[in-house]
């Protein structure tokens, strides 16, 4: 009993001392996010304007923002605009980081080499990535369109085009940011055991079938954590739009945050940009836990 007694205030004690040691984090934490998420969630339910600022703390109609969202077509087009960049970002990331993870997967100092070449646009400021790709998307001084127009193949700005305008953003984001995907799923592959494969391979288990029912359902939940978080970090792609191509042409690539950037800063709607941050900020927090639900719940299963 009395060992017992000892054990139990051990535990409490290194509790405790747990709690001391985290809390400043968690303060430091709760200030500089849950106050202002806070400071946004309240803004969104005033009239606050730069050119009246008496409006900050009016709450005679506290919804009127979030009811206008419903109405406002330009608001609704853009969630769409967002979507398709999501969708297509996260899938180009994951099949483009799990087909080099695959090809990279190997020891040998050519592929160390290799892999540490494709880490490089990861770690380039957002800004830069905008730059290197503006500039490749210009005509006039691209080596890749000097390069097709030597070839007899002349290729319009895929930035000033409607039609391939989103896509070339895509295309932006994915090289910059497959390097994550590539990284998270090669460390995961290092992490097989070799005793499968070999069994399925003595049993004339050819590659596909190596990887459809050994490799990929190892790698399931790493795909699942990177696709989580491509998804999120794709509603923060505003830098390559705002350099690329300022939303248009027309609002063809005008995604909810660059939205809300222009009700802000052009307009000093900031009640009303506040509303839609919030919206867009829900929006995130329910597309992760859907996806996370759906990528895992197979997967508990088994």
């Amino acid at each position: 009993m009395a060992h017992a007694l000892s054990a139990a205030g051990w535990q409490g004690e290194r509790r405790r001392a747990f709690l001391a040691g985290l809390s400043p984090a968690l303060a430091v934490l709760l200030l500089i996010t849950l106050v202002p998420a806070a400071a946004l969630l309240v803004a969104s339910f005033t009239p606050l304007q730069l050119t009246d600022p008496a409006g900050t703390f009016r709450f005679d109609d506290p919804l009127v923002n979030y009811r206008q969202l419903l109405h406002d077509g330009r608001f609704l087009a853009s969630i769409a605009v967002q979507l398709k960049l999501s969708v297509s970002s996260v899938v180009l990331q994951l099949a483009a980081g799990l087909g080099l993870a695959l090809l990279l997967n190997g020891k040998s100092r050519v592929l160390e080499g290799a892999r540490t070449v494709f880490l490089i646009p990861m770690v380039l400021p957002p800004i830069v990535v905008a730059l290197i790709w503006k500039i490749m998307y210009t005509p006039d001084i691209s080596p890749l369109h000097r390069g097709l127009e030597a070839l007899g193949w002349p290729v319009r700005s895929l930035i000033a085009n409607p039609d391939t305008a989103l896509w070339a953003i895509s295309l932006a984001d994915t090289w910059q940011w497959f390097p994550f995907t590539m990284l998270m799923v090669l460390a995961s592959l290092q992490m097989i055991p070799d005793d499968p494969i070999e069994a399925a391979t003595l049993e004339g288990a050819n590659r596909w079938q190596l990887f459809r029912h050994i490799v990929l359902p190892y790698i399931r939940p790493v795909l699942v954590v990177c696709a989580l978080f491509r998804l999120i970090d794709s509603f923060k792609a505003f830098p390559l739009i705002y350099v690329l191509t300022n939303g248009g042409p027309g609002s063809v690539t005008e995604v909810t945050n660059f939205y809300g950037f222009i009700q802000a800063f052009n307009f000093s709607y900031w009640g009303y940009a506040s509303a839609i941050a919030t919206v867009m900020l829900v929006g995130v927090f329910l597309l992760s836990w859907l996806v996370g639900k759906l990528g895992w719940s197979d997967h508990d299963k088994r």
